[in-house]
């Protein structure tokens, strides 16, 4: 039987890792099972193409949300391709998407002034009230978004008119050797721009780009969940030649007081009294819409369930409904006045050695342990 890749295990990051923590793990993985560094290993090079595939999904907000939903096969059935079915140059260009590409003979030089300053994709959250996630909801998001600075053309630089690099001769990576391999890092005079400024842009500080605060109503879909996110087209930051990219909004569920979510189930706990879990009876219980009557049966156990069908929340894929599973708590009185004590005695006697089971329970124990320490 195939057991499936845990890709938070291959980079050796937590589930919650952030996409900083991703990016540093990868570096350090990728450079340990780099086939230049273990020629002839080929189980090296089996773990770098799996450190690149779990890079490829993980690093990419959209994939890895299918992925801690579905897994693997939720994102091979929107086309995802396995580092099995990939060649070492389709996982060069990964990989020189983090080192740069003077590395180990893999791919050809970006170019100075190509990169994008900023990731297009941002990320926002937004905090529901319970009932919000259960049924969905309109919810204005208020967030920062950048876009290039008009004044300098995005160059940073006041005359629109940035100078080449001196350092890096315009190509925006410095090439250093080490032993028989050759490794590219981004240019730390131009920033990788291949450009350097000489009057700084006074709006965007010389970045070349700005932030502005603007807001969006987003559609909070039946049945979300804490820990999801909503993916909102073209909301994100807008690069160059007017390209924009996406916003993704990460929620957050608030707790309820009565109701425990746990996936498409909800728990609720329904507190007896000891006299009513002895002699059973009729109860009426909230669901999540309506009141509901349950039957509870003479002598009902502690943290004894009652399952309603279909009475839970509605998945956010298939609409289909969980469970509500009500979880019986017995009280008992925390203080007996006389008149109480008297009658809880008389009904204990009233059931003769039924009252005290443990004396039955353990006759003639005293008298077995006892003869351990002869």
């Amino acid at each position: 039987m195939a057991v499936e890749i845990d890709y938070y295990e291959l980079l050796e990051i937590s589930r919650d890792a952030s996409g900083a923590e991703v990016k540093k793990s990868y570096r350090k993985l990728a450079m340990k099972f780099h086939p230049d560094q273990n020629q002839g290993d080929k189980q090296a090079e089996e773990k770098f193409k799996l450190v690149n595939e779990a890079y490829q999904v993980l690093s990419d907000t959209q994939k890895r949300t299918t992925y801690d939903r579905y897994g693997l096969a939720g994102l091979q059935n929107q086309g995802f391709q396995r580092s099995s079915n990939m060649d070492m140059g389709d996982l060069g260009s990964i990989f020189e998407s983090v080192f740069g590409s003077g590395f180990g003979g893999f791919g050809s030089s970006r170019g100075g002034g190509s990169q994008q300053k900023y990731p297009l994709d941002i990320e926002s959250e937004t905090s529901l009230e319970f009932n919000e996630a259960i049924f969905g909801c309109e919810k204005e998001i208020v967030y920062s978004y950048k876009k290039l600075c008009d004044d300098c053309g995005g160059t940073g630089d006041r005359d629109k008119n940035p100078t080449t690099c001196s350092v890096c001769d315009g190509k925006g990576e410095q090439y250093y050797r080490q032993g028989f391999m050759t490794f590219a890092q981004t240019c730390e005079s131009c920033g990788g721009e291949g450009k350097q400024i000489r009057n700084r842009c006074e709006s965007c500080k010389g970045e070349g780009y700005i932030s502005e605060q603007t807001k969006t109503t987003v559609s909070i879909p039946a049945g979300i969940d804490h820990g999801n996110r909503i993916r909102v087209g073209k909301k994100g930051n807008i690069g160059k030649n007017g390209q924009r990219g996406d916003l993704y909004v990460l929620i957050g569920v608030e707790d309820d007081e009565h109701f425990l979510r746990d996936g498409d189930n909800i728990y609720m706990e329904i507190p007896i009294f000891f006299t009513q879990a002895a002699l059973g009876g009729s109860i009426k219980i909230p669901t999540l819409k309506e009141q509901r009557e349950i039957k509870i049966p003479t002598g009902v156990k502690d943290k004894e369930q009652f399952v309603l069908k279909g009475e839970g929340v509605a998945n956010v894929h298939n609409g289909r409904k969980g469970d509500l599973i009500a979880q019986v708590k017995i009280l008992y009185p925390k203080k007996l006045n006389d008149e109480q004590k008297e009658l809880l005695k008389k009904l204990g006697d009233s059931f003769g050695y039924e009252s005290t089971p443990n004396e039955s329970k353990f006759d003639g124990v005293l008298d077995k342990v006892k003869g351990w320490f002869k």
